[in-house]
């Protein structure tokens, strides 16, 4: 007879990280039984609990359970383009927010790419390969996807920049700068409200990254970045703390990079969907509140 999981006894020793892989190990006997849609809408649950969770900590040591178990739902059932996809955001978040090791980092943010990649190809059959195709047929492959496609491109374009932001020593990979773009130039021509506007972060963020001199849209940028913060409504803290550190930095601009990461410290970071994120964005504003004068 099977022993309920509520009366399996936790040794009060077990710290966080190794409470979390107790309880997914007792999880995953449940899970890996049931169907796709339960699996999926599992995961959707398990996604919106660690985005809502202002416990930094917390997330950082309890996380690579989460991913384990994901890792091996999917090799249940690899063509669930809505696991592979809720996969690589999970995976691309984590890399972004907690990983520092940069091999460790290339590998994660690999594998989160990896699974976009393979989402976006079941949503749509001329997307695979999309990554090795020449511009113009990428661009044409791009231009032809509709509003089904667009929680996949959204995806496969995160997982991709944050592919490049580890890779920033590779010149083949900031040559991608404009293929991620393209995704989030169209993500947005689908659905400019889409998850509140963050494609107009990535726009932003896109336009910034590198300076004039070498390619960089500053000017550009700044509309994204106002754009993105309209759409959210100010809810995504992260949109102002990018905008602070990567156009007011680049244009010296001392007045708006205090008064956008002023605001971020001065804002409850408690809201649904952004819990997360908002935390971490106050954690990097004081961090750059507090280097400002050494900069400017």
């Amino acid at each position: 007879m099977a022993i309920p999981i509520m009366m399996i006894p936790i040794p009060k020793p077990l710290v966080t990280g190794q409470f979390f892989l107790f309880f997914i190990i007792a999880f995953m006997a449940i899970t890996l039984s049931s169907g796709c849609s339960v699996k999926s809408n599992m995961m959707a649950s398990l996604s919106d609990t660690i985005v809502n969770n202002d416990d930094l900590s917390m997330v950082e040591a309890g996380a690579p359970a989460y991913l384990l178990m994901i890792d091996s739902m999917i090799s249940e059932d690899p063509d669930s383009k809505e696991m592979l996809s809720t996969a690589a955001q999970l995976y691309t978040s984590y890399a972004d927010v907690f990983v520092t090791d940069k091999q460790r980092s290339r590998k994660m943010v690999n594998k989160a790419l990896n699974y976009a990649n393979k989402a976006m190809c079941i949503s749509n059959d001329y997307a695979c390969g999309l990554k090795n195709e020449p511009f113009e047929k990428f661009q044409a492959i791009i231009a032809s996807m509709d509003k089904g496609d667009l929680p996949y491109l959204f995806t496969l374009g995160n997982a991709w920049a944050s592919w490049i932001m580890a890779n920033t020593n590779n010149f083949n990979a900031l040559a991608d700068i404009s293929r991620i773009e393209a995704i989030m130039l169209k993500a947005a021509s689908l659905d400019e409200t889409y998850k509140d506007g963050a494609a107009f972060l990535y726009l932003g963020t896109l336009s910034t990254f590198l300076p004039p001199a070498l390619g960089g849209k500053p000017e550009q940028g700044k509309l994204y970045f106002e754009k993105a913060i309209e759409l959210s409504g100010g809810k995504n803290l992260m949109a102002k703390v990018m905008f602070a550190k990567l156009y007011a930095k680049m244009m010296f601009d001392r007045e708006l990079h205090d008064k956008l990461l002023t605001e971020v410290m001065d804002t409850n970071p408690v809201v649904p969907g952004y819990t997360l994120v908002n935390t971490y964005a106050r954690k990097l504003a004081k961090q750059l509140l507090a280097e400002a004068d050494d900069y400017f």
